[in-house]
Parts: C-alpha cells; sequence; structure tokens
C-alpha cells in the first residue's frame, strides 16, 4: 500500500505480461512523489504517461532526476532503461507530424517493455505515395499501429494494402466537423478494412498495450 490513496496492481505483469503504468494527469504532485519514492525503494521500474511538464517540475528533486523524460509525448521512465530493446515486427505509422506526440506515447510504450519499432511517419493520404514507397517493406511486420487525426483514412488504407494487424489510434487532431478526434474514431470503426482494432482518441498507451498482445501470444 502507498500512501496518498493509491494501492498498485502487483500481479498486473503475471497476470498479462506487462506492468501498471501510471496515469499521471490528475495526480497530485505529493501522489507522484510518492508513487516515484516507492518505485526507487524498491529498485524497480516504472512507466508514467500524461505526465505534464509543470507537473515535472514540481517533483522533488532527486525524483526529477530519477525521470528519463519525453516532453513531447509526455511520458516518463523511472529506473532502467529495458536492458533488452528487441525488434519484433511493429510498425507505427504517422498520418501527420501532428500525430506525433500520440504516436511517442506508443512508441515509449513499446519501449519500455523492451519492443522496437519502425516508425514510419507522415504517410497520411493527401500525399499517398508516400505511404506506397513504404508497402514492400512493412509487409513483414505483425503489427501496425496507424496514428491518424482529420478523417482517419489512414487506417482503411492500411488495412486494405497490408497483411498485419492493424490497430486503429485515432488522434484528436483536426478542423471543426473533426471534433476533437470523433470522426477519426467513427471512421475506423466504420472501416470496411476487415479486422481492423481501435482503441479510444489519442490512447498512444493502450494501442502498445494491444500490440503486446498480439506479440506475446504470436511468440508463445
Amino acid at each position: 500500500m502507498i500512501e496518498h490513496g493509491i494501492r498498485m496492481d502487483d500481479r498486473r505483469e503475471a497476470r498479462l505480461g506487462f506492468d501498471e503504468a501510471i496515469y499521471s494527469a490528475g495526480k497530485s504532485t505529493e501522489q507522484l512523489d510518492a508513487l516515484i519514492a516507492d518505485s526507487l525503494a524498491s529498485g524497480g521500474r516504472r512507466l508514467f504517461t500524461r505526465l505534464g511538464a509543470e507537473q515535472l517540475a514540481a517533483l522533488a528533486p532527486a525524483h526529477r532526476e530519477a525521470c528519463n523524460y519525453e516532453r513531447s509525448s509526455r511520458t516518463a521512465i523511472v529506473g532502467r532503461m529495458h536492458p533488452d530493446v528487441r525488434h519484433h515486427g511493429v510498425a507505427v505509422l504517422t498520418a501527420g507530424s501532428s500525430d506525433m506526440p500520440v504516436a511517442g506515447e506508443a512508441m515509449r510504450t513499446l519501449q519500455y517493455h523492451g519492443h522496437g519499432c519502425t516508425h514510419v511517419p507522415d504517410v497520411g493520404v493527401a500525399g499517398l505515395w508516400r505511404l506506397m514507397e513504404r508497402v514492400d517493406e512493412l509487409r513483414s511486420m505483425s503489427v501496425l499501429i496507424v496514428v491518424a487525426g482529420m478523417e482517419g483514412a489512414l487506417v482503411s488504407v492500411v488495412g486494405g494494402l497490408l497483411p498485419g494487424a492493424v490497430i486503429a489510434l485515432p488522434t484528436s487532431v483536426g478542423y471543426g466537423v473533426s471534433h476533437g478526434g470523433q470522426v477519426a474514431l467513427n471512421s475506423a470503426l466504420a472501416s470496411c478494412a476487415p479486422g481492423v482494432l481501435t482503441v479510444n482518441i489519442d490512447n498512444g498507451y493502450g494501442a502498445a498495450c494491444a500490440a503486446l498482445r498480439i506479440l506475446r501470444q504470436r511468440d508463445r
């Protein structure tokens, strides 16, 4: 039992193959300091998601220094980086550079769990030739996380071209009727490309965990 009303799910890794991440948004400085202190005292590792720069700055100095922090994805890794990062046939495709913070959360989650990935940036359908240049390379990928906002069309294109498991990761990027990612989410759910899996808007962590489940079953 950690103080400040927090109780960790210490058995999650045994059940699922990956441990509990800390969703930092809404947590107080006291709660975050307690969680980092617990990780350091136990010699363990911990992934923090949605950790804002202001939250990081408010931490105790020793705890702030213990964080391997990436500002764009708002993720921090406490403890050693994974000792054996392997590439296991995962690609993360981003429709545009504005989707990178969400894609970064997915990539950092994979990295924390020891999985590298191929990042294929800026391949949105407005310039489809950019994706077509990489199709032969991407055919060998077991999992493709497709990160797209606006109308989310990239998901259906990838799902219709490539055989790997496609995880749609809609983002809140877009103007007006994009409605904060709702259009991209609905597009993924309504895709005519068969077998596309979909996670919630901006949920890079969830997309990475879906990929981890697929990879662990594949490699059993």
